[in-house]
């Protein structure tokens, strides 16, 4: 079968200069790119500490264009330490939700961004070699 790289979700968003300082600031996104590669059109692609996927903001993309701001749910994040992720989130001014415990140790870390889109930071012990120090 041919490789597959899941790189890319759009995220929809009303503002994408205030998403973008967010992102960046509140959740340390990288900026790979920010663009406007024609009147009208705005691409900003933003990717998580770590991640091989990354995340769209736009303005003027047919299809993104029509998704509804804030519909995106539970989008996860993996960490290695859901506690520490997330006290070094709410120390940055993310409103975060309280660790949730599953069975097999797994935690989850529910946050939203401006626009209501959910995310959920997720912690698999069993991944920590994923992780480097």
């Amino acid at each position: 079968m041919t490789q597959m790289k899941f790189e890319l979700v759009p995220v929809p968003v009303a503002d994408v200069d205030r998403a973008k300082a967010f992102y960046t600031d509140r959740l340390g996104f990288a900026v790979d790119v920010d663009v406007e590669p024609v009147a009208g059109t705005r691409i900003v692609q933003l990717t998580p500490p770590g991640s091989a996927c990354s995340i769209l903001l736009s303005t003027g993309l047919p299809g993104i264009a029509e998704m509804t701001p804030g519909s995106l749910r539970s989008l996860h994040l993996v960490v290695a330490d859901a506690r520490v992720a997330r006290a070094e989130l709410a120390a940055k001014g993310v409103d975060v939700g309280e660790v949730d415990e599953h069975e097999g140790a797994m935690l989850f870390v529910p946050f939203a961004d401006p626009d209501g889109n959910t995310w959920l930071l997720q912690e698999m012990p069993w991944r920590s070699a994923d992780f480097t120090p």
